[in-house]
């Protein structure tokens, strides 16, 4: 009698495992690409994740998609201005909150930015079809809502 495992349930971790080291080892392969622009892992991601947000996205929306606290993201946004990449700017609108700007030299290294990660992305996808690459984006996306929905009935949040 075979067993029929399915090959998920064979990798030596767990699938959430295996794609949280994936994705360190992602993420490890654009710091080192983007290391010669001065840009350390925290800040090629802030200025990624600000470049996806409206312009003139607050600190703290930044911070809620970094996934991170605003203490750790200021000491980041600090490092990016004084790289002058970024500007904060007091909202007119809500005295205590602080909108985030590219500088013109911060838009032109998020170019530059953005061709080197489009070269690594290139790099890791290869041997992978268009159908493989949709089919575990739709994956991803259907397991970050099952996450989302597990985390609200675990925390009492419904």
């Amino acid at each position: 009698m075979s067993s029929n495992i399915p090959f998920h349930e064979t990798l030596d971790l767990t699938l959430c495992g295996n794609m949280g080291r994936v994705h360190r080892l992602c993420r490890e392969a654009v710091t080192l690409a983007v290391e010669p622009l001065g840009l350390t892992q925290s800040r090629w991601t802030a200025m990624i994740h600000l470049h996806h947000l409206p312009l003139g996205a607050t600190q703290q929306a930044l911070a809620t998609s970094l996934g991170i606290e605003m203490p750790s993201l200021t000491r980041t946004i600090k490092q990016l201005e004084q790289q002058n990449l970024v500007i904060r700017q007091v909202d007119e609108h809500d005295k205590r909150s602080k909108k985030l700007y590219f500088t013109e030299e911060g838009i032109k290294l998020l170019e530059h930015l953005k061709e080197l990660t489009s070269d690594i992305k290139q790099r890791l996808y290869a041997g992978l079809s268009t159908e493989q690459l949709d089919g575990m984006a739709h994956s991803l996306v259907q397991m970050e809502e099952n996450a989302r929905r597990c985390i609200a009935s675990l925390s009492g949040d419904k």
